[in-house]
């Protein structure tokens, strides 16, 4: 039975811990003054964590694969400001002592309910074509099942079982409440946020552990997703040209720069706004997820964040800093005006 999680890794500080996790990725590294060790990278639902062995490993190296679950006995302690474990033992967990449950992190919203949300948006379309479109996506019985239990990403945001429709849901909301202050199209807008993802059931992994699959690899959920909009568009004979080519444009630059892997910038209305929200709700997604992990790792309300790669900064939870030593008011209720737009027609 698990009875250790990453995220209590600050309350067993310099405590020796026995426990499984999900082993996502194993290597011997040579070491500076000559010999070598193992470094490997563990998880569970709560997060993931470094972790190093220093002797006895060519066992465990031969026998443990990427993806396994693993029983590990070892050392918490803090390295560079970082959690990690130091082991002494390292062995396959047999199938009677896992609970898949305990590793797979999951999204806190039932996935049924995310589901019926973002039904109800597709069927306040007005544009019909739009609209089969998209339910000849959700209610295929291949892609349907796969978009509402897939992870969004291995790493980076909302990395957890049902977190790609979470993130599209999510970003629907976003650009339903953005479309009446600019010169966009809503249900266009509306499908790229659905679709644009939607390479990524083919891209990602996530029997044991979140991966990416050699299709994922070798193309890319940009390219995938291209294919599976012109498979469907083709299943859906006639199909306008223009709406064709303008999803497929979202799907193309949605991702904003060549650097950042689009192989188009955004041209349109609906492909700008779509690629800036895209890139926002991200980044509020994994800024959720690091100001979780700094209060789980026993930061103060004034103390940064760790360095957040994907940004290239660290953060500050500016909200629990301002209530730290304050006490809590209701707020008064506030009449929010009605939106207008900044581009009359």
């Amino acid at each position: 039975m698990k009875d250790f999680y990453v995220k209590d890794a600050a309350r067993f500080d310099n405590t020796a811990v026995t426990t499984y996790f999900c082993l996502n990725q194993i290597q011997v590294r040579d070491r500076k003054g000559g010999g070598q060790y193992l470094a490997l990278t563990l998880s569970d639902k709560t997060g993931t964590l470094e972790a190093r062995m220093w002797e006895d490993f060519a066992e465990a190296f031969q026998t443990c694969g990427e993806g396994c679950y693993v029983k590990v006995q070892g050392q918490i302690s803090k390295y560079q400001g970082k959690f990690q474990i130091t082991l002494t033992k390292l062995r396959n967990a047999a199938e009677n002592e896992i609970e898949a449950a305990d590793f797979q992190p999951v999204s806190a919203f039932p996935a049924a309910d995310m589901d019926a949300e973002l039904r109800g948006y597709i069927a306040a379309f007005k544009d019909r074509d739009l609209q089969r479109l998209i339910l000849a996506f959700l209610d295929d019985p291949e892609i349907g099942p796969a978009f509402r239990i897939a992870p969004a990403a291995k790493l980076l945001h909302h990395a957890w079982i049902s977190g790609l429709l979470e993130h599209v849901l999510c970003l629907v909301r976003v650009c339903l409440a953005n479309a009446p202050f600019y010169p966009v199209n809503p249900d266009l807008l509306v499908t790229g946020a659905i679709l644009h993802d939607i390479g990524k059931i083919r891209e990602l992994s996530w029997k044991t552990s979140f991966n990416y699959t050699l299709e994922g690899q070798m193309i890319g959920h940009i390219s995938i997703a291209q294919g599976m909009l012109r498979e469907k568009v083709q299943q859906l004979a006639p199909f306008p040209e223009k709406l064709r080519i303008l999803v497929e444009h979202m799907i193309l630059s949605h991702h904003g720069k060549y650097e950042y892997g689009s192989p188009k910038l955004p041209m349109t209305p609906e492909a700008m706004l779509l690629s800036a929200l895209d890139d926002l709700e991200a980044k509020f997604a994994a800024t959720h997820r690091e100001f979780a992990a700094a209060e789980d790792a026993g930061k103060r309300p004034d103390e940064l964040t760790d360095w957040v790669r994907s940004m290239e900064r660290p953060l500050l939870n500016s909200a629990r800093w301002l209530a730290d030593g304050v006490a809590q008011e209701e707020p008064e209720p506030t009449q929010q005006p009605e939106p207008t737009t900044l581009f009359p027609s």
